[in-house]
């Protein structure tokens, strides 16, 4: 009967299930680590990250007739698991680290604890470090609150490997601390709050308020952008009233237009009575022509001068009929 096909057998592409690729300065050791041994634990393979077990002595041994009518064929099946787990590092670490730990005859628990010494030596400066970070990481640097608190979580998960974990409390405080003043609403309800929320549940809220921000800001530019259309829209409508001009070329339109002496219809003709500009023009002439009793010397103008004068002007209206 053929041997049963190993589930780690079955992977074709480990940074499908690991997605994190560990280099030397991105500070995801914790995370890529913890996702390994996850990843060991589903396909069996979680022993090979240890030691490899010592072949059990047996207390009574054959003889040597027996020996060599039982010896079976060496069994390499470990070994070769092990090369699995091996290739499964390699494959997930960068270049740098590759080079650095890759050695020849070397196994999956040699690797392991290669990477767990490059990234835990000197715990003391490293969590100086990280907690020095950790307290002045703000939202303000960030683009969203999201960015905001996985960078908290990460350097949360640091300091745990660098032998300084942070608790609940302290990451929530230090959340809090760090938010600016457009979130000071929620950051006194939840440094309120006895006890303090998870951090999780911290990270909820914050996000639910950014959302609610976030829609308040477009529908504001909605209604700013609706008031301009409609003011661009008014301003083109007054734009063709009384007073411009017409699509047949008159000015002024059909209504009563104010000129310069009283009221008037018509065109351009400014004053009384009816016209255009061939009876400004004819006006222009007429009233130009000295009046008959004009040229006469008078101190005081004689009684029928104001009756000659309204005959004089009113002929030629009836001469010259509106064009």
């Amino acid at each position: 009967m053929d041997a049963k096909l190993h589930p780690a057998s079955t992977v074709t592409n480990i940074k499908s299930l690991i997605p994190i690729t560990l280099e030397m300065d991105s500070g995801l050791y914790a995370s890529w680590s913890e996702l390994f041994r996850l990843h060991c634990r589903v396909f069996q393979m979680i022993q090979h990250l240890s030691p490899k077990p010592e072949a059990e002595s047996s207390s009574s041994k054959a003889t040597e007739k027996d020996k060599d009518t039982t010896t079976k064929p060496v069994d390499d099946s470990w070994d070769r698991l092990d090369a699995i787990v091996l290739l499964w590092i390699y494959a997930t670490i960068s270049s740098d680290l590759l080079h650095t730990i890759l050695k020849p005859n070397a196994t999956a628990h040699g690797a392991w604890v290669a990477l767990e010494n490059i990234f835990h030596d000197n715990k003391s400066s490293r969590a100086i470090h990280l907690l020095h970070k950790f307290s002045n990481t703000r939202l303000s640097g960030f683009p969203n609150v999201s960015a905001y608190c996985q960078q908290l979580k990460v350097l949360s998960d640091q300091l745990a490997s660098a032998g300084s974990p942070v608790y609940n409390q302290s990451l929530v405080l230090q959340l809090i601390s760090g938010l600016n003043e457009q979130y000071e609403g929620i950051a006194t309800i939840l440094q309120n709050q006895d006890p303090l929320p998870s951090f999780y549940d911290a990270r909820s809220k914050l996000i639910m308020v950014e959302s609610r921000k976030a829609e308040k800001a477009l529908q504001a530019s909605q209604t700013v952008a609706t008031a301009l259309t409609a003011n661009s829209t008014r301003s083109a409508d007054n734009s063709n009233g009384p007073g411009d001009y017409r699509t047949d070329g008159q000015y002024g339109g059909q209504g009563r237009g104010r000129g310069s002496r009283g009221r008037g219809r018509g065109g351009n003709c400014w004053g009384r009575g009816r016209g255009n500009q061939n009876n400004n023009a004819w006006q222009h002439q007429q009233w130009n022509t000295p009046l008959p009793w004009a040229s006469q010397s008078w101190s005081t103008p004689p009684p029928w001068a104001s009756q000659q004068w309204a005959a004089q002007a009113q002929q030629p209206w009836a001469a010259h009929p509106q064009q």
